[in-house]
């Protein structure tokens, strides 16, 4: 697998959404060699032949779904080498985890505004950002009262463009199995 894509707000077989075999065959429908969901929260790992433009192969795979399914949310595309990259910059490596709800990889909308400076917390105190990258946020969750702090909400109303959360440890899994 060279590539992985992350939709926003889907669960496998939740209204609008598709299940795990009509997600993996949009993705072959739109010329993937090979696709493999992963998990049931919309993300998917899938290998592209050399000169197929995955942009473009994410277009129709979305087409595709929007079709059979009626699902509009926006897919972040990502190669796993690139993953890799950002696994190598090790952004919670000082962080005690036993003090946080979560750790968390956003996946910024390409059109964002300027990212503030990092880090960064939510009103709350429930989402930290440690750092931004061009695409990407890494950040904490933490439980403040009854339920933990959401990067993807905070985030999306910070900069006014949907974006797509998973914790660190899906990514980690992720490459691990596809990477």
């Amino acid at each position: 697998m060279n590539y992985a894509v992350f939709f926003r707000n889907l669960n496998l077989g939740r209204p609008n959404c598709p299940s795990k075999a009509q997600l993996e065959r949009a993705f072959l429908a739109a010329g993937a060699s090979a696709a493999a969901s992963f998990q049931v929260n919309g993300t998917l790992a899938f290998s592209a032949a050399p000169g197929t433009r995955p942009h473009r192969l994410l277009a129709l795979a979305c087409q595709h779904l929007r079709a059979e399914c009626g699902l509009r949310e926006p897919a972040f595309l990502r190669r796993l080498d690139d993953l890799a990259g950002l696994v190598a910059l090790a952004p919670f490596a000082a962080v005690d985890r036993s003090t946080v709800y979560e750790c968390c990889v956003t996946f910024l909308h390409p059109d964002s505004p300027a990212l503030p400076p990092a880090p960064w917390q939510s009103r709350r105190g429930d989402v930290e950002v440690l750092r931004f990258t061009d695409a990407e946020a890494f950040s904490l969750s933490r439980k403040l009262g009854s339920s933990p702090g959401s990067p993807n909400a905070a985030l999306e109303k910070l900069l006014g463009q949907p974006g797509t959360t998973r914790s660190w440890n899906t990514l980690l899994r992720l490459l691990d199995k596809h990477g």
